[in-house]
């Protein structure tokens, strides 16, 4: 019997079980990934809330002061609620502070929350550099060597 297709001899509509029948269909429980969706320590959260572009825009034009949420939606034609939600990632992750303003909501970067994250990767900018450095030196002797080929003396 073909996978998805009720037995004909059967007469009910029992399907067979394949892996993506049994996650999409079959399953009464829920699927947790925790390890996905749990974030324990903050550099996680940090590169997690500036995965998305909305939110890393978001960041950039709070570096030119305090914004409301409405007003970081407007480049975006978002809703509100959109917006508060990528500003409450902002928020979870550190890197905004927000504070009421009667209606509004005022939100502003803070920065230092960068700082773990600029720790890691500079340790990465140090290898890239010396590899590149590495890379410039090799080209330059073959560069050498092939111009010395071609010089008689």
């Amino acid at each position: 019997m073909p996978i998805g297709e009720a037995s004909a001899n059967s007469g009910d509509r029992r399907h067979e079980i394949c892996s993506t029948m049994w996650l999409t269909v079959m399953t009464r429980m829920p699927i947790l990934n925790l390890m996905v969706e749990q974030i324990s320590d903050p550099l996680s959260a940090v590169f997690r809330a500036l995965a998305d572009p909305t939110r890393r825009a978001m960041a950039e034009t709070l570096l030119n002061g305090p914004r409301t949420v409405g007003e970081l939606a407007a480049p975006f034609e978002m809703s509100l609620a959109g917006a508060a939600k990528h500003v409450a990632a902002l928020d979870r992750a550190g890197l905004v502070t927000r504070r009421r303003r009667g209606r509004e909501t005022l939100c502003s970067l803070n920065a230092s929350a960068l700082n773990d994250a600029r720790t890691y990767l500079e340790r990465y900018a140090e290898i890239w550099t010396a590899r590149l450095d590495d890379l410039e030196a090799a080209l330059r002797a073959e560069l050498d060597a092939e111009t010395n080929e071609g010089d008689p003396t």
